[in-house]
């Protein structure tokens, strides 16, 4: 959000809702907030968790059950300033018509945000952990398995590149997620606030570092509507 004034009511739309984490925080800090899920119980829990709120920042927030395939079915071109697709693509067989709607769905100069997997570094996790079959074979593999043991797609920096310029949202910036805490033995949690603190540090480093950002788990891609 870096990109636009501070202190400007920016609407967003949210593919996924997952929890709804980002969108109650984004509610909360001002911003008009549209969530698109499909799936009728995350809906329910999402708005369980609204209903918590104080109602200024539920009148901010408007869910809609539908699939991000079909935006061009519940929203008019131009509609919102930023887009959110975060950790959705990876469900999805061909990204690029999906892509392609969310583009139009943005204003002039609106920004669309991207969490994928990192196609082109699924080897790291398990070469480190010293499963070199599994290491082998994932560096011909479009796919990996999430931690919630799913097999799912990833994509490649390059193809996405090639994709947001065709769609008129050009990469306008990108980094790296889960450098470092990706490949962290048994998934021990920080021991202390000041040590959480120092991760998160490396990490963000790390992300916008080269040539650490390109051998993260996860790639953050921000291109711009022309």
């Amino acid at each position: 959000m870096a990109r636009y004034p501070v202190g400007r009511r920016l609407r967003v739309l949210d593919v996924g809702l997952g929890r709804g984490t980002q969108a109650l925080r984004l509610a909360r800090a001002g911003h008009e907030v549209t969530g698109l899920e499909p799936d009728p119980r995350t809906v329910a829990g999402v708005r369980e968790a609204l209903a918590a709120e104080p109602p200024g920042i539920r009148e901010r927030v408007r869910i809609i059950e539908g699939d991000g395939r079909d935006t061009g079915a519940h929203f008019l071109p131009g509609t919102f300033d930023v887009v959110l697709c975060h950790g959705v693509l990876m469900y999805v067989t061909e990204p690029d018509p999906m892509l392609a709607g969310l583009a139009r769905v943005l204003a002039p100069g609106g920004l669309l945000s991207l969490l994928v997997h990192n196609a082109d570094a699924l080897a790291m996790r398990p070469g480190l952990g010293g499963d070199w079959d599994t290491a082998l074979a994932a560096f011909d593999s479009p796919a990996c398995t999430n931690r919630a043991g799913q097999r799912v797609r990833a994509d490649r920096l390059e193809t996405l590149t090639a994709t947001l310029a065709g769609i008129g949202a050009p990469l306008h910036t990108w980094f790296g997620v889960r450098v470092f805490t990706d490949r962290a033995p048994g998934g021990r949690e920080p021991a202390s606030e000041a040590e959480l603190a120092r991760l998160l540090a490396a990490e963000d480093r790390a992300g916008r570092t080269d040539p650490y950002r390109a051998v993260a788990a996860q790639l953050h891609l921000c291109g711009v509507r022309g």
